[in-house]
């Protein structure tokens, strides 16, 4: 990828600002842009530039990367009428790293290819700790030389890269990773609940059974976290939801039943209904807590 110098950023929130850092980092010139300016102001400081608009980004990089919110975000971002498509111009790339509707990022490819720009759909995983330290699995859709290209790139934010299709195939594979990643929370949360209302010593229930059948990611990270009752987001609820809603919906379309995910979006309203909309996605844990009348920290007896 050494004819692409010049990287463009969109979209600094929890995950955005790390993994824009690290591009920095790798010797790639960064111009950026974020809806909330401020939240640019420790980029700038550490030399990134910026631009005016999703379009100037465009007309600054030679490689775009969004990771905004939702699908109608994205579709502001890259086709609004300041979006990235009004600055882009042939050969450019553009790498769509947000969680999104698989069908939505189809339609986007398709009319970036009509302008003759590439696109890549590179969904993330690893939380904020993986955006800092560099070591997300990043599932990327579109044409095998056009991610190639990208590869380096790529190497700059993540450890585990996989080319896993064409164009929306990336958003399919995150949509599996959210059902597995839900489905490991409710296991967590309902296993540590257990715990508590047995009245064990949830420090070395979590010594115990991490390191054998039920070790996962999700209770590594974020069982000591609940049990330290800090629910400090490396993703919150509102995007969880977020995610489960897109994967219900393709499930529907699809015709596949999924109980399991379904059961937890309803959980995660539960959560929600008392305004805790940015704790972290662990907070599902507060929800059987409610039901069990226990709460799963260390004091707990």
């Amino acid at each position: 990828m050494t004819q692409v110098t010049r990287v463009g950023f969109i979209g600094l929130g929890i995950m955005g600002e790390p993994m824009a850092r690290n591009v920095m980092a790798a010797g790639y010139p960064l111009t950026v842009w974020n809806r909330t300016r401020q939240k640019a102001d420790a980029l700038l400081a550490e030399g990134a530039s910026w631009a005016d608009s999703p379009a100037d980004v465009a007309r600054a990089s030679d490689v775009v990367i969004t990771i905004v919110s939702d699908t109608p975000d994205v579709e502001e971002v890259i086709l609004g009428p300041q979006g990235v498509i009004h600055g882009a111009r042939p050969g450019m790339v553009v790498i769509d790293m947000s969680t999104i509707s698989p069908h939505a990022t189809i339609r986007i490819s398709q009319r970036l290819a009509e302008v003759g720009v590439e696109m890549l759909d590179a969904p993330v995983s690893g939380g904020d700790i993986g955006a800092r330290e560099g070591t997300l699995s990043i599932m990327v859709g579109g044409k095998p030389e056009v991610f190639e290209r990208c590869l380096p790139l790529f190497r700059a934010m993540g450890r585990r890269i996989t080319h896993v299709g064409p164009n929306g195939a990336g958003q399919f594979t995150k949509l599996v990773n959210q059902i597995i990643v839900v489905g490991n929370t409710l296991a967590m949360a309902e296993g540590l609940v257990f715990a508590a209302k047995a009245g064990l010593d949830l420090e070395k229930v979590l010594e115990a059974v991490s390191a054998g059948a039920a070790g996962s990611w999700m209770l590594s990270h974020r069982g000591p976290q609940i049990i330290r009752g800090d629910f400090r987001p490396g993703f919150t609820v509102r995007l969880q939801q977020k995610d489960v809603r897109l994967v219900l919906e393709a499930a529907r379309e699809m015709s596949v039943p999924l109980p399991g995910t379904a059961l937890i979006h309803q959980l995660y309203h539960a959560v929600e209904a008392r305004g805790l909309h940015e704790e972290g996605n662990h907070a599902l844990v507060k929800a059987l807590e409610w039901l069990a009348g226990v709460e799963a920290r260390a004091n707990s007896s």
